[in-house]
């Protein structure tokens, strides 16, 4: 038996409503003015304390106004139910392979975090428990999930891709179509009961099912009690890995103490005649105070694979050792691939933050290594591309044996 399953009460959108995911966005001003020009965003329920009329609310003061927004986007038509689907999904760019996903629910009890914790789906990265919190409390509210779990299928990706390509070019018209703010067209074709939808959840449950984008929303699948997650399930020909570089706004130590600390630490630094880039594998740059050093970070002898790559060094010697900074200090910005070299570099020039550290991306063979190892990856180390939109099918919780209960009565 497969894994995967259709989607008991589904929301499709009618347009309109597709959004970036909450968590993809360096500033949250940036989601204010979203939900300013268009308040049916899915932001406008997934981050309700930054919508115009809640700015000033906490997250969960604004709750309620969550909820009375979905009520108000589907009373309006702004989403339409459907029952028992999977939802086929196609991402589409100029100049890029069409990327193909299948939006349907999986078991949340097969997910592992460790090589002795069995499990068909792997979440690979740590988190940060604030925002998990955040998740189930939207959940508990909203008895509705709104943005999937991305998974890579690593087990029947090849024919699951080309089972999604076939079958989106024999659906027809796109059921509702979206284009992001990069210029991708994200189209969706629900699926009913039959063959196909039966054919289409075995291969999307046919092997390892790899957490790609949405580590803090499936561990709050597991904290909330729920018995499935919303997920799209993805192929490795339809996404690629971008850089994750971070922001630090307030640094505790001037230029001099900073290159000082990391030399004490063990790293080589060395100035740079030409400004900061994105840089090989092996070396980070930083650009702070209007100067640019290359930076090799002290590797452990003894330590693993995972503890040796980048953006865990970044973590444990730059930021903790040199900084004194935890990663979840509100100094830290994680940037994630959308935001260019150019666009980091200009936010230190103006002011708004006062060190960039650009890392080269974790590789395709990283990721796949530190998973078959059922390690963790360091937070915010894997920016994939293309995501998933937020807002285009939505699941609704507790409607039968397999989804029992409310979020809430789950909880305790």
């Amino acid at each position: 038996m497969t894994v995967v399953h259709p989607i008991s009460r589904a929301w499709i959108t009618t347009g309109g409503t597709g959004a970036q995911n909450y968590d993809e966005f360096a500033d949250d001003a940036e989601i204010t003015d979203i939900i300013t020009d268009n308040p049916h965003s899915a932001l406008s329920v997934e981050m309700p304390h930054l919508a115009p009329e809640s700015l000033g609310k906490t997250f969960a003061e604004a709750l309620p106004d969550a909820v009375v927004r979905l009520a108000r986007d589907k009373a309006e038509g702004h989403y339409r139910q459907a029952e028992h689907v999977v939802v086929l999904y196609r991402i589409t760019a100029k100049d890029e392979a069409p990327a193909y996903g299948l939006w349907s629910m999986v078991e949340t009890a097969e997910i592992s975090t460790s090589a002795d914790e069995p499990g068909l789906v792997i979440r690979n990265e740590d988190v940060f428990i604030s925002k998990v919190r955040e998740r189930v409390a939207l959940a508990d509210s909203l008895q509705t999930l709104l943005s999937p779990v991305l998974l890579l299928q690593t087990g029947k990706g090849e024919e699951l891709h080309a089972a999604l390509a076939d079958a989106c070019a024999a659906a027809g018209e796109p059921a509702a179509t979206d284009t992001d703010q990069t210029g991708r067209t994200h189209a969706i074709w629900e699926i009913g009961p039959g063959e196909l939808q039966d054919r289409l959840t075995a291969l999307a449950g046919g092997g390892e099912l790899v957490v790609a984008d949405g580590n803090h929303r499936s561990l709050a699948a597991q904290t909330g009690g729920l018995t499935r997650f919303l997920a799209c399930v993805t192929t490795p020909a339809s996404v690629f890995i971008q850089p994750y570089n971070r922001l630090v706004s307030e640094l505790p130590v001037a230029a001099g103490e900073l290159i000082d600390g990391l030399r004490a630490a063990g790293a080589t630094v060395t100035e740079l005649p030409r400004v900061a880039a994105l840089p090989g594998k092996g070396t980070i740059e930083l650009y702070a105070y209007g100067r640019s050093w290359a930076v090799g970070l002290p590797t452990d002898p003894s330590g693993s694979p995972v503890e040796n790559l980048d953006h865990a060094l970044v973590e444990r010697v730059l930021l903790r050792d040199v900084l004194g900074l935890d990663p979840g200090d509100k100094r830290i910005s994680y940037i994630g691939g959308d935001y260019p070299v150019e666009w980091l570099r200009g936010e230190v020039d103006a002011g708004r933050a006062e060190l960039a550290l650009l890392i080269a991306p974790v590789t395709v063979e990283d990721f796949v290594e530190v998973n078959l190892a059922r390690q963790k990856l360091p937070r915010k180390s894997t920016w994939f591309t293309p995501k998933a939109r937020g807002g285009l099918v939505l699941a609704q919780l507790g409607l039968d044996a397999e989804q029992p209960g409310l979020v809430s009565d789950q909880l305790g």
